[in-house]
């Protein structure tokens, strides 16, 4: 098992937004930066467990957890013209980008923010933290994943 980090910004996608969708599920699309695509894509499988990161808002941080349901398959708001998320190079035949199906797993009770995710020494590899970090998707270790959990004060699944 693999675990991720999924941003958002809660005014556009919350994690409220996900649990609200029916069966908590829904795809994890409109990303448009190579890397990100090819960890959906190369990288995560049924099963494997994010952290739902709220960003651009006061405070950021992670603010609950998703599970993987679905992986990675061609994300067709790159080939709707009327999408905020079109490509007009993307093509059925070569679609470009790719989204993932990711299902609420929980909500935490408070925010662990930014401030005390970069306050604790142990995940100073953590991605998240390190400056000029703006992936929208990005990998978390198998320790971070219990550190932030704990930090949570919610038992890590």
């Amino acid at each position: 098992m693999r675990y991720w980090l999924f941003k958002s910004e809660p005014d556009v996608f919350g994690i409220d937004h996900l649990a609200a969708m029916p069966g908590g599920v829904d795809s994890w699309d409109g990303i448009r930066n190579y890397q990100a695509r090819n960890f959906m894509r190369d990288d995560m499988r049924t099963g494997d467990r994010g952290f739902f990161y709220h960003s651009r808002c006061d405070p950021p941080g992670i603010v609950g957890s998703v599970e993987i349901v679905r992986e990675a398959y061609p994300d067709h708001t790159a080939l709707d013209p009327k999408s905020a998320y079109h490509d007009p190079k993307a093509t059925a035949d070569d679609p470009r980008w790719m989204m993932v199906d990711v299902a609420f797993r929980e909500r935490f009770d408070e925010i662990v923010p930014l401030a005390a995710l970069k306050a604790e020494k142990r995940l100073a590899d953590m991605v998240v933290v390190q400056k000029g970090s703006r992936l929208s998707i990005t990998p978390v270790t198998a320790n971070e994943w219990k550190i932030v959990h704990a930090m949570a004060g919610v038992p890590a699944p």
